[in-house]
Formats: C-alpha cells, sequence, structure tokens
C-alpha cells in the first residue's frame, strides 16, 4: 500500500507544482495589466489544480485509514467526521 500512496503523492506534488507555475503566470498577467477575462480564466485553473489536489490528498488519506489486515493506517486517527470536514474545506 505505501508504493500506492507514494505514486498517489507524486502525482498530488505534479499538481501543486503545475498550479505553482499557473499562479506564477497569473501574477505576470496582473503586473503586466492583461485584461481581466485572461487573468480570471487562468485563476480558475489555478483554483481548479489546487482543489483537485485536496481532494488527491484527501482520497489518499482516506485509502490510508484502514489497511487490508483492518486495522488503521497511519491516518487512522481521522474519523468519518475529519475527512468529511476536510473534504467540505474544499468547497
Amino acid at each position: 500500500m505505501a508504493e500506492n500512496s507514494s505514486a498517489d503523492m507524486k502525482s498530488v506534488i505534479n499538481r501543486l507544482r503545475r498550479a505553482q507555475g499557473q499562479l506564477g503566470a497569473v501574477i505576470s498577467m496582473v503586473e503586466q495589466g492583461k485584461d481581466c477575462r485572461s487573468v480570471v480564466t487562468q485563476l480558475s485553473a489555478v483554483a481548479g489544480a489546487l482543489d483537485k489536489a485536496g481532494f488527491a490528498i484527501i482520497a489518499t488519506a482516506m485509502k490510508e485509514c484502514v489497511s487490508e489486515d483492518g486495522k488503521p493506517g497511519k491516518d487512522g486517527d481521522l474519523s468519518v467526521e475529519d475527512l468529511e470536514k476536510l473534504f467540505l474545506s474544499l468547497s
């Protein structure tokens, strides 16, 4: 299971790096006085990338909550309510 989590986190890190690049582009656009529509479109892309990364992190935590043998995983201290709050914090 750890290999799966490692692959999942690599994907999350790639998403976050992409979002970081997109955010840098948004900052440059604002500094250059680009038109509002273009800035908002790029900002929306950044927000979407961050949301997807957040959902992927939570999904990975959910997979780690219970291992194949039924024992709690490393994030086993997260209750259903905790996970629900995490999901809702992204909406």
